[in-house]
């Protein structure tokens, strides 16, 4: 037992010995984040223009039937699909920002505004960082932020991770899977492109190179509210189906260009991007300071290695040792032949 007991402190004494060595030398590096990455040269997406949109949901219809996903009901009349956020089965959405009396479209006070939600398809995503079995990845080529459901594990970091809210877990499912838009990269080999741009009837949400749709952007916010001018539809660098009309009232601001280290779904509007429900980001992707961490932590499995010591060492402190144990407690009465009689029993006895 002695031997035994010895065995076991000493293994306690090197998990922790182990444990401490490997956090130190841990702590002693330091534990810089790195850079931000970029968009890819090629990185293609979306360029959304509020002021064109008619919030006609053209796109939202498009999307379900390209990626044959299910309606959804918010009504008691169960008439036709009316999503009212992106889930696992909507990967596109048209809301609206709404004010007093919504008497004019495109304005803050008393008016009304549409925007448009879906996958961002991020510079250096959040959500392909924090999957620990790469079934979120980022095409080094195109960009698009792509799952594969087949690599999925269920696990749920990328929904916890996303800063915009976007993937989407299937609660429904015993075996559920994460929804989001892919730039219907599954129709592309057959050259087509995203199916929200393909039907978009006023151009609003326009397909091209992400670095294309930049200049697109710039050159509607350089002419003055009212400027007759010309807006594409479908694929800039596609077949010409560009309309004239009058630029909108822009905000100095591509929401997209340097939010969260960039973008590949850009956006044009006359109202504030954060009243439309889009979050305030600053210009270094969150995935630049959390992968280090998590890459740092979990280098030569010192943090999993440290957390068994410190488990160890609390079970050692909690589990009462072999010599500790108290003995039975000894019996100090006296066979019942022994026993003292009262002294009435004894008068009876004696008579």
């Amino acid at each position: 037992m002695a031997a035994s007991n010895a065995r076991r402190r000493r293994f306690l004494k090197q998990a922790l010995a182990g444990g401490a060595a490997l956090g130190g030398a841990l702590a002693a590096r330091p534990a810089a984040a790195r850079p931000t990455r970029h968009r890819p040269k090629n990185a293609v997406g979306l360029l959304y223009d509020a002021t064109l949109c008619i919030g006609c949901k053209a796109c939202v219809n498009a999307c379900k039937v390209a990626n044959d996903l299910p309606a959804e009901f918010s009504t008691p009349d169960h008439l036709w699909d009316t999503p009212l956020d992106t889930s696992a089965t909507t990967y596109n959405v048209i809301k609206v920002y709404r004010n007093g009396t919504m008497a004019r479209k495109d304005r803050e006070i008393n008016g009304y505004a549409f925007m448009k939600v879906s996958c961002n398809h991020c510079a250096d995503p959040s959500c392909v960082s924090a999957c620990p079995v790469g079934a979120m990845h980022k095409d080094p080529e195109t960009g698009i932020v792509a799952y594969n459901p087949d690599r999925c594990i269920g696990c749920r970091y990328c929904v916890a991770a996303c800063p915009f809210g976007i993937p989407k877990y299937q609660f429904d499912s015993p075996t559920g899977q994460i929804g989001k838009c892919q730039l219907c990269r599954q129709r592309m080999k057959d050259g087509h492109y995203a199916a929200c741009a393909e039907v978009c009837p006023t151009g609003a949400t326009l397909f091209g190179r992400t670095e294309d749709l930049l200049v697109e952007a710039r050159r509607r916010m350089a002419l003055p509210p009212g400027t007759p001018t010309t807006f594409p539809r479908g694929r800039l660098g596609g077949p010409d189906e560009s309309y004239p009309g009058r630029t909108g009232h822009y905000l100095q601001h591509i929401y997209g260009e340097k939010e969260y280290g960039g973008l590949q779904m850009l956006r044009l509007s006359a109202v504030d991007f954060y009243k439309e429900g889009l979050p305030k980001l600053g210009d270094r992707s969150s995935a630049a300071t959390s992968e280090t961490l998590q890459h740092t932590l979990y280098n030569h499995m010192a943090m999993p290695v440290g957390v068994l010591g410190v488990m160890l060492y609390a079970a050692r402190r909690n589990v009462p040792r072999d010599h500790d144990e108290e003995p039975p407690a000894h019996d100090d009465t006296h066979p019942a032949t022994d026993r003292q009689l009262p002294d009435d029993q004894e008068a009876k006895d004696h008579d």
